[in-house]
């Protein structure tokens, strides 16, 4: 972690993870992990980071992690939060994201979103004057991914050299997000997906451009059986995101090839030298506790995997609170 990196971050939005460079996606990863050890000893209590600052969360689309992970990160540091769902407020309703963002801005140190279209976040951080953070949009999904990075360098010790093999739907924000924020790191990525729900163009030459500039590969494989051999991560998500759920019998067809089982593991080869982990954003249909899974049985992931001991998924789901508070910590102080 260097000076340089905070005091570039300071007063910044973050909608994106192709507004970081390299340099600052590592910072906030040691940083997150310096606060989650200073968690661990007390630190927050006796010297909160973030005293006297208001945060406001606007979600649109409802939230266990995110919630939940951006409430703790900013109390741990002493910060105020107010929840704000879409019955709330009158955004982009009676009054439009532009003006509801200059009122928040006046009142509000930072503002916390999550929500259908990018535009929307976009859109509040032009306005508000403050910074503006993308907890979850249709294309982009930074804070998880910044997540998934501390989880894998706690696992691993590093991240540049890693390969990781992400499973499923190619082109959903947490998808997109992940493989620009691998390229930006050094890591190795393969996109194993049905040629029918490949990366969108644009998102695929971001993530290229972002692996020559530091030296690992990308590519999409169809092949689910060759795609995650010399994996160190198989990552997968959901088949259906949060407003496509027209569109499950389709997914449940074309994605029935890429479930994340056991043989899947063992094809990387990695898993009985320790070498390998699992990780999932969350949440997830791997046994028979939904209302869907009573019915079709585990989806994206199956049992056992999801619950092995290489499975790192609340590791994870908790690692979201902490590279949310470096997130905080890092452009508001």
């Amino acid at each position: 972690m260097t000076p340089r990196s905070r005091s570039q971050l300071r007063g910044r939005s973050l909608l994106s993870l192709n507004a970081l460079s390299a340099e600052e996606m590592l910072y906030l990863v040691d940083l997150a992990i310096e606060l989650k050890r200073r968690k661990v000893r007390g630190g927050g209590r006796r010297n909160p980071l973030l005293v006297g600052k208001n945060i406001a969360l606007v979600f649109q689309k409802a939230s266990t992690r995110t919630r939940c992970a951006a409430v703790v990160a900013a109390c741990d540091e002493g910060a105020h939060v107010e929840y704000l769902s879409q019955n709330d407020i009158h955004f982009g309703k009676k009054e439009s994201v532009a003006d509801t963002a200059r009122v928040l801005g006046r009142m509000f140190d930072g503002i916390f979103f999550r929500g259908f279209l990018h535009e929307t976040v976009e859109t509040l951080a032009r306005h508000a004057g403050v910074p503006v953070w993308n907890g979850l949009t249709d294309q982009w999904h930074p804070t998880q991914i910044l997540a998934d990075l501390q989880t894998m360098k706690e696992s691993f010790g590093h991240l540049k050299g890693l390969k990781v093999a992400y499973v499923g739907d190619g082109r959903n924000n947490v998808c997109n997000s992940l493989m620009v924020g691998c390229a930006k790191v050094g890591i190795d990525f393969v996109n194993c997906c049905p040629e029918e729900l490949a990366p969108a163009a644009d998102v695929w030459s971001l993530a290229k451009v972002a692996a020559r500039q530091n030296d690992c590969r990308i590519h999409v494989s169809h092949d689910p059986v060759k795609g995650v051999r010399g994996a160190n991560v198989i990552y997968t998500d959901v088949w259906v995101s949060m407003g496509e759920e027209s569109q499950f019998a389709k997914r449940l067809k074309l994605l029935r090839p890429f479930q994340v089982d056991m043989a899947m593991m063992k094809r990387t080869g990695n898993l009985a030298d320790g070498k390998a982990i699992f990780l999932h954003c969350l949440p997830a249909f791997h046994n028979h506790d939904t209302d869907v899974t009573r019915k079709l049985g585990p989806l994206e992931v199956t049992d056992d995997v999801f619950e092995a001991p290489f499975s790192r998924v609340f590791d994870e789901a908790e690692n979201r609170m902490h590279t949310i508070k470096a997130m905080m910590v890092a452009t508001l102080t």
